[in-house]
This record gives structure tokens, C-alpha cells and sequence, in this order.
């Protein structure tokens, strides 16, 4: 799950960064308003998290120009706690959910896994594929009721396809959703996890579309 989060407080975003990380998203982070807006534009990001006091350009302002350039991605906003207002006029433009400086990392986490479940139309937070069962929040993913042991980035993998079940996804869209900028990826990494994938849930789990890209195979 690929996040874009735009926040000026070094020690906040840095914190948010490393820990989303180390939970299996992949973030790109930004400190100042403009570029953050554009930001959005680049890359095929699931979720947002905005601060509201920026350098250069207003939290609010940068939403305001996102939803009205038809921008649907789901918007987490940070604000100070007594900071009412900014988070009703947050609301109002396109927000889809807050938290109030300080927060709890795992709620970070939790939160944006319910904007990217719901915007996917999932009431649950589990996916199923045949005899597969992933749990974003818990990072779990079984096989026939064992627990996989599933490197990060083929836990992500697996993710991005069950999230998107009956859809192609396109070699291309897959990379930009796994990986951020600032990562060194080597030109055939999806291929090498798809392989790796395949040994663990069978063969036929994964289906290449020649020319195309990647989709699940029948459950």
C-alpha cells in the first residue's frame, strides 16, 4: 500500500515514515506544501496522510485543489487538538477522516487501512482468495490455516492482488505501488516476487497476462 504523506515536523514525519515502513506500506514523504500537492499527481498512491500547518501552502488549501481537480484518493488530516475548526472545514472539503496531534502510530496504521478498505467497498478487514487469507492489520497471511512466511514485499504483493481480485494489474502499476522513489529497484523485481509467491501458494495462484501484467488466478 503506497502512501503519500505530506508533513513539515521532521521528528513526526520521520516517525510516521520509518514506523508505516516497518509495517509492510510504502510512504513517500514530503515537507512542504507545494510540493506534497503535486506529489499526488505522480504516482497511484492509496492513501494520504496531510498535515494542516505546512511552509509554503495551507493543508486546507492543498485538499481544497485536490477534490476539486477530481482527486478521490482517501485523505487522512492531521491537526493540533484544539484545532476545531480546521478540522470540520477539513471534513467539509473532502476529508475523509482526522487524528489530533499527538497520535499512536498503530492508529495511523489502522485508520488508513479502513480509508483504503472502504474505498475498495470492503466492510472487513480480511481478504480471501481460495485458500488464501490475508489480514492487513495483524500483517498475517495463511495458506489452507498455516501462517505463510511471506517476505515484505511479497506480503504487499499479495495484498495489492487480492485488493484488486479479477483485475489486471499492469507491471508497471504494480512496481509504482510497492515501491517509493527513493527505492533502488532493480529492472525484473516484480518478476522475482511473483516467482517467490508462486512457490508458496502453488503455481497457478498468480496468472501472467502476457504482455499485460498480473491477476489471481481462479479461486
Amino acid at each position: 500500500m503506497r502512501i503519500l504523506l505530506v508533513e513539515d515536523d521532521r521528528l513526526i514525519g520521520d516517525g510516521i515514515k520509518a514506523g508505516l515502513t516497518k509495517m509492510g506500506f510504502s510512504v513517500d514523504w514530503f515537507t512542504d506544501g507545494a510540493t506534497g500537492k503535486a506529489a499526488i499527481y505522480t504516482a497511484p498512491f492509496d492513501a494520504v496522510v496531510l498535515d494542516l500547518t505546512l511552509p509554503g501552502m495551507d493543508g486546507l488549501d492543498i485538499l481544497r485543489e485536490w477534490r476539486e481537480n477530481g482527486r478521490s484518493e482517501p485523505v487522512l488530516i492531521l491537526t493540533a487538538r484544539d484545532a476545531l475548526d480546521q478540522r470540520v472545514e477539513g471534513l467539509r472539503l473532502g476529508a475523509d477522516d482526522y487524528l489530533c496531534k499527538p497520535f499512536a502510530l498503530i492508529e495511523v496504521a489502522a485508520r488508513l487501512e479502513a480509508l483504503v478498505r472502504r474505498s475498495h467497498g470492503k466492510t472487513r478487514s480480511e481478504l480471501r482468495h481460495g485458500p488464501v487469507t490475508l489480514d492487513p492489520v495483524s500483517l498475517v497471511a495463511t495458506l489452507n490455516g498455516e501462517t505463510l512466511v511471506l517476505k515484505p514485499k511479497e506480503f504487499a504483493l499479495l495484498e495489492l492482488l487480492m485488493r484488486n481480485a479479477g483485475r489486471v494489474l499492469p507491471r508497471k502499476l504494480i512496481e509504482e505501488k510497492l515501491y517509493t522513489w527513493d527505492d533502488d529497484v532493480s529492472s525484473n523485481a516484480v518478476e522475482v516476487h511473483v516467482h517467490h509467491l508462486r512457490r508458496k501458494l502453488g503455481s497457478h495462484f498468480i496468472r501472467t497476462v502476457h504482455g499485460i501484467g498480473y491477476t489471481l488466478g481462479d479461486a
